[in-house]
């Protein structure tokens, strides 16, 4: 007799392939929320030091002996060089893969910051600004490029939500940062919490990120076309940064803005002629992609251009510290903070056109709002517009980058993530300036007869544009020594002055949004949101 032996078919074979466990770095590796997580605290350094140094300035000036326009360029080269790479940095991602990027950005800018805090002299703080500016560049596009690949589409949305959220929340929040570090810590401060948020994101990068590649990737780079953007975001940026400065009718303004049409001239047409360009000009024949662009342009023009005035009403108008002007933003940062996540949840629901055309609609009725303020306003009327500013901004934020992402193949999805934040920072720099421009024609058209008015002595003429330049920024020119009376009568002239720019500013910022709202109904749901469906467990 045969003895048989029965084998219990839940057991497994001797000789059968065995699954190594897998470990724990396997189990997080390309894990969407914990990604996600990853390159929020990324983004976080580059959006906070958007804002944050400003708060910085004042005291790096005392400190290192810089004159205004020395501390006006530690802002506008970071501005600068991170405008111009946006797009470039946006294609090496494509090229050698997002994740690699992401960490050689997050790694540089906080290298970099950590050098601006070991400066002992103006030129090394700008020099290092400028490298800032470049890692940032790597970083921005690459975060989103990581989640394009890693979430599903219906995740995509929540996931760009809670990306939104921590940008505007972080350039929100500068200034209370800001405040806390420069008057508790020192203004070195501000940039060496770089240096652990760097370390932490590489630490995750490496374990979590998972390196995803596009069949279609770019093999060679357009070097021609880089060099014709960078030189014509350049002479763009250059032009409306110093706009304010040499006037808009003023020959140099104009020599830029000339030089930067012909330069995007040329790299249209030599788009057309490359094999591999920079920017595929098909890219544009998306409606929705185009329109996502512009709506971004338009968004930042309003919020960052209105948010420009906001901080000096605050404190030079109301008399308060940073920190106190940053709380009073808490309920714009709230509405940023909760309506950004829900906004995904509405768009992945309903698509973008609805959200994104009420969001711009809150936002003009919010500008409007802002532009009934004056210098008596209360905490608690300024909280309501800036809480409707906060919630209009929210689904635009989410909407229209993914509509601008979306909307874009996955192997150009550096490249969208790049259009992406250069519109936004053209608009910033736009609404700065444009809206500027109307403060300072406010401002001259009627300060001298708001003296006049007053009953106050004309001002000499030698002394007199020096006396607007301060009231564009909410100061009172009250000279030293300037009996009480007189003092209070001056300052009331000034900020009154200054309300009524800053009104008018406010005006243009809301009908800007209205603009908006006719733009958002061109925008529709990424028609390639699928192809990013990357793994890892949801």
């Amino acid at each position: 007799m045969t003895s048989q032996t029965t084998v219990d078919p839940k057991e497994p074979a001797d000789d059968a392939p065995t699954t190594p466990p897998e470990t724990t770095t396997g189990r997080l590796r390309g894990h969407p929320w914990l990604t996600l997580l990853t390159v929020g605290l990324g983004v976080t350094m580059v959006a906070l030091d958007g804002t944050v140094v400003a708060i910085a300035n004042p005291a790096i000036a005392k400190d290192l002996d810089a004159s205004f326009a020395d501390v006006q360029w530690i802002t506008n080269a970071y501005f600068l060089a991170l405008a111009v790479a946006l797009i470039t940095a946006g294609k090496l991602g494509d090229r050698f893969g997002h994740r690699q990027t992401f960490l050689v950005g997050a790694v540089g800018f906080a290298l970099a910051s950590g050098a601006i805090g070991l400066s002992d002299g103006i030129a090394s703080v700008i020099t290092f600004r400028v490298l800032q500016g470049l890692f940032g560049a790597l970083l921005m596009p690459a975060a989103l490029g990581i989640l394009r690949a890693t979430f599903p589409a219906e995740k995509l949305n929540m996931a760009i939500g809670i990306w939104s959220m921590v940008i505007g929340s972080s350039t929100a929040g500068g200034p209370i940062v800001g405040g806390l570090l420069v008057e508790h810590v020192s203004w070195q401060s501000v940039f060496f919490i770089n240096l652990p948020v760097g370390a932490v994101s590489l630490v995750m990068g490496l374990a979590i990120i998972r390196d995803h590649r596009a069949e279609k990737a770019p093999r060679s780079f357009d070097i021609p076309g880089i060099l014709l953007l960078s030189g014509a975001m350049f002479c763009l940026v250059w032009a409306l940064i110093k706009a304010p400065e040499w006037g808009w009718g003023a020959g140099g303004t104009w020599s830029f803005i000339g030089a930067s049409v012909l330069c995007f001239a040329v790299f249209a047409y030599w788009e057309t002629k490359v094999a591999e360009p920079l920017v595929p000009l098909g890219l544009f024949r998306s409606l929705a992609l185009s329109a996502g662009v512009v709506l971004m342009v338009l968004m930042a023009i309003a919020f960052l251009g209105g948010l420009f005035f906001v901080t000096f009403y605050l404190q030079n108008v109301h008399g308060m510290s940073p920190v106190d002007s940053g709380l009073h933003l808490l309920p714009l940062t709230g509405m940023l903070i909760v309506g950004s996540p829900l906004a995904g949840t509405l768009i992945t629901r309903l698509g973008p056109r609805i959200p994104l055309s009420g969001g711009m609609a809150f936002t003009a009725l919010a500008m409007y709002g802002m532009s009934r303020l004056d210098a008596g306003t209360g905490s608690l009327t300024m909280s309501v517009w800036f809480a409707l500013l906060g919630l209009g901004l929210a689904p635009v934020l989410v909407g229209a980058t993914e509509v601008i992402v979306g909307n874009a193949p996955l192997e150009l999805s550096g490249v969208a993530g790049g259009l992406q934040q250069s519109a936004m920072q053209i608009g910033g720099s736009l609404g700065t300036a444009v809206l500027g421009a109307v403060m300072a024609s406010k401002v001259d058209s009627d300060f001298t007869g708001n003296m006049a008015e007053a009953k106050l002595e004309p001002l000499p003429a030698e002394d007199l544009d020096k006396a607007k330049e301060a009231v564009q920024q909410g100061a009172a020119p009250v000279p030293p020594g300037t009996p009480g009376p007189l003092a209070e009568k001056i300052t009331t002239v000034a900020h009154d002055t200054f309300v009524s720019g800053m009104s008018m500013a406010c005006l243009v910022a809301a009908g800007v949004s209205v603009a908006a709202v006719l733009v958002a109904l061109l925008t529709k749901r990424g028609e390639h949101a699928e192809a990013g469906a990357g793994g890892g467990h949801i």
